[in-house]
């Protein structure tokens, strides 16, 4: 090789390095940019809407306040957008529904005006208010993804979950894993009929996988699917193996057609044995399992998860939107969901 083609070269390459180190620090920059922009104007809207309550608090002013106030402002300022009537009315209602959450306050100017629109919106009760405010800021929802998780409601799903975790999660973790496991999951991206087989359900949600993590929630990792264990010259298949970088664990997943039998969770604590003492490293918290069902009776996972010393959860999937009324008894107090929302700050 030529002497100077090789200089060339170095130099080439110590030049793509360089420009890749400022593309990053552009980008980090405009993020930064775009994270002040978006705390200023919540904080005017927040603004507006707090004058807005506090004259007709004081004034008895009506609801005409807001229509001149809309009117004036876009004359004012004819290339501004968001002085829409609507619009005003969300900054009203958004000062009155946060007023007097100090918790909330601060988390509502992390995420975006058409987020926090979309929750007001679509969530009535404050507590689930806060969920999606919580798991937006944790997660970086947009916002799709955030209607995705509402219309799925993942508040019930995830605060209703039934698992072995108090027993046999390490306390540091505990909560974060139990807001990790759903009760149900909606696989509605899914091509399939009511009746299908385990191993179309896999394949079409291996052909989506995308959907599907984002359906399991933040944070999980895919590994592999039929993951493959050799204990003894034997081979045994994971259907799912997942990584949940939160809780530091593998996470082994298996799919079921129909109803949970308790059999399945004596299956599962064989699998989790074998990831423990085969696959996780030293760093890594002890596995844990998810078994996904067609259906469950509650009753029975409990007696089945009553006495597993390996930390277990059963699931449900639909392939359409739906929830059953009945979970709404096992959703958690207030006081007990405050308590789990602290560790998602």
């Amino acid at each position: 090789m030529n002497p100077t083609n090789a200089i060339n070269a170095t130099n080439a390459t110590d030049y793509r390095v360089f420009l890749e180190d400022i593309k990053q620090r552009i980008r980090k920059s405009q993020y930064e940019a775009l994270k002040a922009v978006n705390k200023e104007l919540i904080f005017l809207y927040w603004d507006i809407g707090r004058k807005i309550v506090n004259k007709q608090t004081a004034l008895g002013w009506g609801k005409s306040v807001v229509e001149n106030l809309a009117k004036d402002l876009q004359k004012e300022f004819p290339g501004i957008k968001g002085f829409s009537v609507r619009n005003i009315w969300y900054m009203r209602n958004f000062y009155r529904s946060y007023a007097h959450n100090r918790k909330l306050q601060p988390m509502v100017a992390e995420i975006g005006w058409t987020h926090n629109v979309v929750i007001m919106d679509k969530c009535k009760k404050k507590a689930e208010c806060e969920f999606y405010v919580t798991m937006t800021k944790k997660f970086g929802w947009t916002k799709n993804v955030l209607i995705h998780h509402i219309e799925n409601q993942s508040f019930e799903k995830t605060l209703a979950n039934q698992t072995n975790f108090n027993k046999t999660v390490p306390a540091k973790i505990r909560k974060q894993a139990k807001l990790a496991v759903k009760d149900e999951y909606t696989f509605d991206f899914l091509e399939l009929g009511e009746e299908h087989l385990e191993r179309e359900l896999e394949r079409t949600l291996m052909n989506n996988v995308r959907k599907f993590l984002l359906e399991m929630g933040g944070y999980f990792c895919f590994i592999g699917n039929q993951y493959r264990i050799e204990i003894e010259g034997e081979e045994f298949f994971i259907d799912l193996l997942l990584y949940h970088r939160q809780l530091k664990c593998l996470v082994a997943i298996e799919l079921k057609i129909g109803n949970f039998k308790p059999e399945y969770a004596g299956k599962m604590q064989f699998y989790l044995s074998a990831i423990n003492d085969k696959l996780k490293m030293k760093d890594e918290n002890p596995s844990i399992g998810i078994i996904i069902c067609k259906g469950k009776n509650r009753i029975i996972v409990e007696y089945a998860l009553k006495d597993v010393n390996k930390p277990i959860g059963v699931s449900t999937y639909r392939i359409k939107t739906s929830l059953p009324k009945r979970l709404s008894k096992y959703l958690p107090s207030s006081k007990e969901l405050a308590k789990q929302m602290e560790l998602l700050k």
